[in-house]
């Protein structure tokens, strides 16, 4: 097993070269121009040695030990090599046998939804509708009147059973009202894709029953057209705008108390399960802005890497320019990139399909944001050089985005350099997996989604569309498209291992398994969490494998994931996280 001790010249403007790392290269200059060997090396920060280390380095190779310096890896390699790096100041991590890796970066996710899912109610694992009422029974008993009660996390497709009565296979809001007639109640679907409102909150809306949803939404009606409370994508708009009035009598200092709040716990969650880089799809420019001074206060324990999101087209051809903000290495604030979303989610029927749901089959889903609007957004990204990410889920939306991005490459001359994406590319047509391959589109998928949605997605779909173009990672795969994961938290956990088994196993909590020829090996599941996202963000020289002169971002979790069978791999835990060699994180 061999050892790189010192770090290469890296070169480039704009790159910091952190202290002890610049001083090994200058030792070993000095060394090589006087003819004789180095000094023994500076000592480091802290050691990992005694574990099975995954490098995810070109070679996918496997070493025991890894020493940092100031952040920064200096040596990787057997135990014996790297015990040269121990020093008197040096903290030992002993890995006892236990897998480390680069550190997980999540490739899709909510960084503020998740904070602020910590302060809602959780309905997740809610076993059903009659379960829902009565959390937001005690939520209300404990509440003043007028005051919002807001949850998020529901799936009417996992409960145990259907609500009675039911439109659509979704609850009505009587139930709801009945609980609650003094607290405007809204409840996200798990998607974020359609909400669920009682009758207070559908007239601090303003919806009656003759309202019309705004373009890209549904007001779900019963048999005798009255409002159910099911709002499907854009149609949750007015009432979240409901909410949103009723807390602007707050102060500066308590916008910022909460902002903070939601920051730390999002960083919390994510620590605690090995994630040290996070790609947030979607923040808006003030979003950004408070961003910017927790990071100037070092008050950002997870390094972030935005898409802007929620601006026009016009003001972001005015501002884009300051705020664009490339990695530099031991950043914890990167922002190159904006998010677009062309239709909805398979589980509210939003997904834009070829041809029509086969359990709704009035309907072949959603457009949200126009293809005009998007093809707009495309070009001012290519003029201030940021990246494009664009939500597409259906296979009539995926073929409409390749569509944008095939035209706005060929009028500005561009192509695979701008590692332009497409988030969640969940239901494609096999004709159009090649044409990301030959544009250089990055496929940002959720493993989890997959096993997650598979009891369902034959009812959306049909057997042969289901088999045919959903969650197709070998299929990308072997035609040459990066694959960069992640969870789309807090749609779902923040559970990169739990992303891992469902990417390698397509195994279902019912013992079945989703159509395995699909599935990934470990090897390409784990680059898809680490590398590949790196990859995905221009951050592949800083981040995503344990290689001298990389971020000291580590996992250390308590077993093999690359070689336990699937039954152990289920049972595998985060132990450590690190990031720039700090300890962040310990079970």
């Amino acid at each position: 097993m061999n050892i790189i001790k010192y770090l290469p010249s890296r070169g480039g403007p704009g790159i910091r070269l952190p202290a002890a790392l610049a001083a090994l290269f200058a030792a070993l200059f000095a060394a090589g121009c006087a003819d004789t060997q180095p000094d023994a090396p500076t000592p480091a920060d802290l050691v990992l040695r005694g574990g099975v280390v995954a490098t995810v380095d070109a070679g996918n190779t496997m070493a025991e030990a890894v020493a940092i310096a100031d952040g920064w890896i200096v040596a990787v390699g057997s135990d014996e090599e790297v015990a040269a790096f121990i020093g008197a100041g040096t903290q030992v991590i002993e890995l006892d046998g236990r897998f480390a890796a680069p550190g997980f970066i999540e490739g899709h996710g909510h960084y503020m939804s998740l904070g602020n899912s910590k302060t809602i109610l959780d309905l997740n694992d809610v076993a059903n509708w009659d379960e829902i009422v009565q959390m937001v029974a005690d939520a209300a008993a404990d509440a003043e009147p007028g005051e919002w009660i807001r949850g998020r996390g529901w799936h009417q497709e996992k409960w145990d059973r259907p609500p009675d009565p039911a439109v659509e296979g979704n609850p009505t809001h009587a139930s709801l009202s009945a609980v609650s007639p003094d607290n405007p109640v809204l409840l996200g679907h798990a998607s974020g894709h359609a909400g669920f409102a009682n009758a207070a909150a559908l007239a601090a809306a303003g919806y009656t029953r003759d309202s019309e949803p705004p373009p890209g939404g549904e007001l779900v009606r019963d048999e005798n057209g009255e409002l159910t409370g099911l709002l499907r994508e854009t149609a949750q708009r007015p009432v979240s705008a409901a909410f949103a009035a009723s807390r602007a009598g707050r102060s500066a200092q308590e916008i910022e108390a909460q902002f903070r709040r939601e920051v730390a716990l999002a960083a919390e969650e994510a620590l605690s399960r090995g994630v040290t880089s996070f790609q947030d799809a979607g923040a808006s420019f003030s979003t950004i802005d408070g961003l910017m001074r927790l990071e100037e206060e070092g008050a950002l324990p997870v390094r972030l890497y935005i898409m802007v999101r929620g601006q026009s087209n016009e003001e972001m051809d005015a501002r884009l320019a300051d705020y664009y903000m490339p990695s530099e290495g031991d950043d914890y604030l990167t922002v190159r990139s904006i998010k677009r979303q062309i239709d909805g989610a398979l589980g509210s029927h939003g997904a834009w399909l070829l041809e029509p749901y086969e359990d709704m089959p009035s309907s072949a889903g959603l457009v949200l944001e126009t293809v005009e609007d998007i093809t707009g957004t495309a070009h001012a990204a290519i003029k201030h050089g940021f990246q494009v990410n664009t939500h597409a889920i259906g296979d009539r939306a995926n073929r409409e985005v390749l569509d944008i991005y095939e035209s706005v490459f060929d009028s500005a001359g561009a192509g695979a350099e701008l590692r332009w994406r497409i988030e969640h590319a969940q239901h494609v047509h096999p004709d159009d997996i090649p044409r990301f391959a030959e544009l250089g589109i990055l496929a940002s998928m959720q493993g989890v989604h997959a096993t997650s949605d598979a009891p369902w997605i034959p009812l959306r779909l049909g057997n042969t569309r289901a088999e045919e173009r959903t969650y197709l990672w070998r299929s990308f795969i072997d035609a040459g498209v990066p694959i960069n994961n992640g969870t789309d938290v807090p749609v779902e956990d923040i559970d990169p291992l739990a992303s891992f088994h469902s990417s390698v196993t397509r195994l279902t909590a019912d013992g079945s398994i989703f159509y395995p020829e699909q599935n990934m090996t470990r090897t390409e599941a784990l680059r898809s969490y680490t590398i590949n996202n790196a990859y995905a963000s221009f951050e592949e020289q800083y981040k995503g494998s344990l290689e001298v002169g990389k971020l000291g971002d580590v996992v250390v979790i308590d077993r093999d994931i690359l070689t336990v069978p699937d039954t152990e791999l289920a049972e595998a835990h985060v132990d450590i996280t690190i990031v720039g060699g700090v300890v962040r994180y310990e079970r």
